[in-house]
C-alpha cells in the first residue's frame, strides 16, 4: 500500500524475525542507494499475527488482495501490481509467491481453484467487508476457540513477558483466580484449604501454575492463598511444574479437562 505492506507467510521454521530483519532491511538499503538517502525507511516494529488457516487464511487473503482496490488505487484487483493475486488466478508465476495451500481449500484441481478464488474475491468486489483483522485474539491471532485454546496452552510461561508480544497484559488477566481454584477444586473434588494443605502434591503444583499461566495474580498473590509461601517459591513450583508437564502426556490431558470447565475468552 502506500505507507505499509501485508505479507501471508508460512514459517515452518520459526524464523519470522530474521525474515522481517533480512526483508527491511534489504529494502531500506536499496531505497537508500536509489534516492540518495540515508536512515531508516519503516517507522516502528512489524506486526505479526498468528492466523488458523483452516478457519481465516481464506477470507484474509480475499480481504488483502482487495485492499488496493478499497483504496481507489485500481478498479480491479489484478490490476494491482505489486500484488500477488494474479499468481493465484492465472498461470503468472512469481517466485516468492507459494498459492498450492490456499487454493486446494477450493479445489484438488489447480485450473478450477484458480476459477474458483476468482469468483470467491470478485463476489465481494464493490461490497462494504468487514477486516478478519478485527478479530484478532489479544492482538496476536485469529482463529476459532479451538485454535486460541490450543495455542495458549503451549505458550511457555515467560513468553508473555517478552517486549514484542502485543497485549501481553491483555492474554494474562482473561481469567480470574476464583475460576481456576474452583476447576481444579472441582476434578479434584476437594476444597482449596485441602489441596494447599498438601505440599508437594499434584494438585496444588497444578493449582500454582495454572494461577500464575493464566491468571493475572502476582506471585505473591499466589503465595497467600498457599499458606504465604515466598514469591520465588511460586515461580520455583510453576517452572517445575512446567518442565513436568512437557514429558508427562497424561498430565497434559488433565490439564485439557480442568481447562475446560472455566473460559480463557475475555468478553
Amino acid at each position: 500500500m502506500t505507507n505499509h505492506y501485508h505479507l501471508v507467510i508460512e514459517t515452518p521454521d520459526a524464523n519470522l524475525g530474521k525474515i522481517m530483519h533480512y526483508l527491511n532491511s534489504s529494502y531500506t538499503t536499496y531505497i537508500n542507494i536509489k534516492r540518495k538517502r540515508s536512515g531508516h525507511l519503516f517507522q516502528g516494529r512489524y506486526k505479526a499475527i498468528l492466523v488458523d488457516k483452516d478457519s481465516y487464511l481464506l477470507e484474509l487473503s480475499r480481504y488483502l488482495h482487495l485492499n488496493p482496490v478499497r483504496a481507489n488505487m485500481v478498479e480491479r484487483p489484478e490490476e494491482y501490481s505489486h500484488s500477488s493475486y494474479c499468481s493465484y488466478i492465472s498461470n503468472s508465476k512469481d517466485k516468492i509467491v507459494v498459492t498450492a495451500l490456499l487454493l486446494e481449500m477450493l479445489s484438488a484441481d489447480t485450473k478450477a481453484a484458480k476459477e474458483r478464488y476468482k469468483t470467491y474475491v470478485e463476489s465481494v468486489q464493490g461490497e462494504e467487508l468487514t477486516s478478519p483483522l478485527e478479530e484478532v485474539y489479544g492482538g496476536i491471532m485469529i482463529g476459532n476457540e479451538y485454535f486460541i485454546r490450543s495455542v495458549l496452552s503451549r505458550l511457555a510461561d515467560n513468553q508473555l513477558e517478552r517486549t514484542e508480544v502485543s497485549h501481553r497484559k491483555g492474554l494474562r488477566t482473561n481469567i480470574g483466580t476464583e475460576e481456576i481454584i474452583a476447576a481444579v477444586c472441582n476434578h479434584y473434588g476437594v476444597a482449596l484449604a485441602e489441596i494447599a494443605g498438601a505440599r508437594r502434591s499434584q494438585p496444588r503444583n497444578m493449582l500454582i501454575y495454572l494461577l500464575k499461566k493464566q491468571s493475572g495474580a502476582t506471585n505473591a498473590e499466589i503465595g497467600e492463598k498457599f499458606g504465604g509461601i515466598s514469591y520465588s517459591a511460586v515461580a520455583k513450583i510453576s517452572k517445575n511444574f512446567s518442565k513436568q508437564l512437557i514429558r508427562d502426556k497424561a498430565l497434559q490431558r488433565e490439564i485439557k479437562k480442568i481447562q475446560q470447565q472455566y473460559s480463557i475468552f475475555k468478553g
